[in-house]
């Protein structure tokens, strides 16, 4: 049977690196017989002009009928103004929600040929390999009650961050799993100096760790200081667990350690879905002008390849294609550093040729 992707390009600069991940989907149906086929559908503030809701019914009926879902970005200045639940923001959640797409993996790679374009010394970065496997569906970002409020005549915002003893034992179970086919090292971020809800997500952790992964390492560390020791050491960590709001800040920072966050792939992972996005927003400021980085969004069809489709040879040589890239010296321009850079639409050319030359 072949394989069905829902492909949702979403906003800004979404559906032009979107565009240049589905050239290397069709190189790999062409030449290493894939098999797969894909249906587009809206999302985020192109979903909310098209039909006034950010992920609306149709989207979602697609979605739910896929092998996996490949997204592009969501988000510009032009939807800000809307009501939060038709922000293209809400249809990133709402996706993620409606999917139990609760465990986020977000690697951190940096590729030998990109270490003059980390901000970081080359000694401090050169082979950080780091996973940062981060909570998705709860936390602050979903907890209740949450508002914004005129109290005793002064506004007033409120956000709750709540966790239940089985979103922590899930999300630690996936991390340590990762872990073993890894270096074996898990890294467990949260605050439990100040907060209620990270003394359960240590003890959780701690539980899962003893009773089911003992023969992996296990460490803690307050999220403070895991912001300082990844620009300090980042070659200690091998996987970072954390919650919702400390990993969305987390692998942001990570990125960095790469020269850029246009390298950064991700895929979401629950049950019975998954869905495959870079780490990046729509990038409003350069979308349409064939500027972006796609690397990251051809790097993440390799987690779709790996993780959902089965075919861990073809991610292979996805990724060892993008490496073949950038030994040519092909770059965009937030990577160029001095050197003449190359259009979103030229590398994802380049790429496609390096992996044809692989069949």
């Amino acid at each position: 049977m072949p394989l069905k992707i829902a492909i949702l390009p979403g906003d800004g600069i979404g559906p032009e690196i979107v565009n240049e991940a589905l050239k290397v989907m069709e190189v790999l149906n062409q030449k290493f017989n894939l098999n797969a086929t894909w249906q587009e559908a809206t999302i985020g503030g192109a979903a909310y002009d098209a039909e006034q809701d950010p992920y609306p019914a149709s989207t979602q009926a697609l979605v739910k009928s896929c092998d996996a879902v490949l997204l592009g970005a969501v988000g510009g200045p032009q939807w800000e103004a809307l009501p939060k639940p038709s922000r293209p923001e809400a249809g990133l959640l709402r996706i993620r929600e409606d999917l139990g797409l609760y465990a986020n993996y977000r690697p951190t790679k940096v590729f030998d040929q990109l270490l003059d374009a980390s901000t970081l010394k080359p000694e401090v970065v050169k082979g950080v390999d780091i996973l940062v496997v981060r909570e998705l569906v709860s936390g602050i970002y979903f907890g209740q009650p949450r508002g914004y409020e005129i109290v005793d005549g002064e506004r007033r915002g409120f956000n709750t961050m709540a966790y239940r003893e089985s979103e922590v034992r899930r999300i630690a179970r996936k991390a340590f799993a990762a872990a073993r086919l890894r270096s074996n090292k898990v890294c467990s971020v949260e605050k439990a100096n100040v907060l209620e809800v990270s003394e359960l997500w240590r003890e959780i952790v701690i539980e899962v760790h003893q009773n089911e992964f003992p023969d992996v390492e296990l460490s803690h560390m307050y999220v403070d200081n895991a912001a300082m020791q990844l620009i300090r050491n980042p070659r200690q960590f091998d996987v970072i667990v954390t919650g919702n709001l400390f990993g969305d800040i987390l692998s942001d920072e990570a990125s960095m350690l790469t020269g850029s966050i246009g390298m950064l792939p991700s895929a979401s992972i629950g049950e019975k879905f998954a869905m495959y996005e870079p780490i990046h927003g729509s990038a409003p400021d350069i979308a349409g002008l064939d500027k972006a980085n796609p690397l990251a969004t051809i790097l993440s069809v390799a987690m779709m390849l790996r993780f959902s489709l089965n075919r861990t040879d073809l991610a292979e040589k996805v990724e060892l294609a993008v490496e073949k890239t950038l030994d040519a010296g092909v770059r965009t321009v937030d990577l160029a550093d001095g050197q003449t850079p190359v259009s979103c639409s030229a590398m994802g050319d380049a790429v496609c040729l390096a992996l044809g030359e692989l069949a």
